[in-house]
C-alpha cells in the first residue's frame, strides 16, 4: 500500500509540469474561431484596399471614354489600346523623365538636409534648438495657396521658374521639416556612446555622422526617402504653377491634359494612372525592408 502511494505521487509530480506546459501552450495559441475571425477581417480589409486599384485597371481596359458609365460592357471589348495610345501618342516618357528627375532630386537633397538637421538637433545643444524644431513644424501649417505667390516671386528672382532645380527646392521645403522630425526621433534611439567612440578614434563630428551613425539609421532614412519621393511624385499644384514647358510637366500634371472644359478622356486617364503607379511600386519594393523596420523602430528601440 505504501509503495503504491509513493509511485502515484511521483507520477503526479511528473505529470504536473507537462499539464502546465500544455495549459500555457493553449493559452498562448489562438482558438479556431479567433483565427477564422482575424483572417476574415484581414481578407476583407485587403479586398477594400485592393478594390480601387483593381477597378482602375479594369476601367483602363475599356476602349471608349464613356465606358466608366457602363462598366459591364467592358468585359466584351477589353483591349490594351489605351496603353498603346498613351505610350505612343502622348508625351508620357517626357513626363516620366521630369517626374523621376524631380522626385529623385527631392529625395536625395531632402534626405541629406533632413538627416544633418535631425542629427544636429539630436546631438548638439545650441541656443534655440528646441524652438528650431517647432519652427520647422509650424511651416507645415501654411496652405499651398498662401505659399504659392511668395515662392513664385522668390523663384522668379533667382531665375528658377520652369526649371527642375526650382521645383526640387520647392518640394524640399515641404519634405524636409517632416523628415527632420522623423530622423531626429530615430537618431535619439542610437546610443550616444557610438559618437563618443568615434571621437576617441579621431573622427570629426561629420565623420562620425557619415561613417557610424548613417549606417545604423538606414531604416529611418528609407522612411524619409519614401516620403520625399511620394511627396514630389504626386504633387500637382506647385508643378502646374512653376513648370511652363509642357515637355517638363510631371506625370501628375500631364494626367490633367486628358481633361478639358468640354471633354474628359477617362479611359486614357485610367491607363496613364496605372502606368504612373509602376515607378512608385518599384521604388517601394526597393525600400520595403528598411521601410518596415524604420516605421517600427520607435516602438522597439530606446
Amino acid at each position: 500500500m505504501s509503495t503504491t502511494t509513493v509511485d502515484t505521487s511521483a507520477e503526479a509530480r511528473e505529470a504536473g509540469p507537462a499539464r502546465a506546459t500544455r495549459s500555457l501552450r493553449r493559452r498562448g495559441e489562438q482558438s479556431l474561431p479567433g483565427k477564422l475571425a482575424s483572417h476574415g477581417v484581414l481578407i476583407v480589409a485587403s479586398l477594400i484596399a485592393l478594390f480601387p486599384v483593381a477597378w482602375l485597371v479594369f476601367l483602363s481596359l475599356g476602349p471608349d471614354k464613356d465606358d466608366y458609365l457602363h462598366p459591364g460592357g467592358i468585359w466584351k471589348k477589353m483591349t490594351f489600346s489605351n496603353y498603346s495610345f498613351v505610350l505612343q501618342h502622348t508625351s508620357f516618357f517626357d513626363w516620366l523623365k521630369s517626374s523621376l528627375i524631380v522626385s529623385l532630386g527631392t529625395t536625395v537633397l531632402g534626405v541629406l538636409v533632413a538627416a544633418t538637421t535631425g542629427y544636429a538637433v539630436s546631438r548638439m545643444r545650441f541656443p534655440g534648438y528646441r524652438k528650431f524644431m517647432w519652427v520647422l513644424l509650424l511651416t507645415q501649417m501654411f496652405p499651398v495657396a498662401v505659399l504659392m505667390v511668395p515662392m513664385y516671386q522668390i523663384l522668379s528672382d533667382l531665375g528658377l521658374i520652369d526649371s527642375y532645380l526650382g521645383l526640387i527646392l520647392v518640394y524640399c521645403s515641404t519634405a524636409v521639416p517632416y523628415c527632420a522630425w522623423l530622423l531626429k526621433g530615430y537618431f535619439d534611439t542610437i546610443p550616444f556612446e557610438i559618437d563618443e567612440a568615434g571621437r576617441v578614434d579621431g573622427l570629426t563630428p561629420f565623420g562620425t555622422f557619415a561613417r557610424l551613425i548613417l549606417p545604423l539609421a538606414k531604416p529611418g532614412l528609407a522612411v524619409a526617402a519614401f516620403y520625399s519621393f511620394i511627396t514630389a511624385f504626386g504633387e500637382v499644384a506647385f508643378a502646374t504653377t512653376f513648370m511652363l514647358d509642357d515637355k517638363k510637366y510631371t506625370l501628375a500634371v500631364g494626367l490633367q491634359s486628358f481633361v478639358s472644359e468640354h471633354d474628359a478622356q477617362r479611359n486614357l486617364m485610367a491607363a496613364t494612372a496605372v502606368l504612373i503607379a509602376i515607378p512608385v511600386s518599384a521604388f517601394f519594393y526597393l525600400v520595403q525592408k528598411n521601410l518596415v523596420a524604420g516605421l517600427t523602430a520607435g516602438g522597439t528601440k530606446g
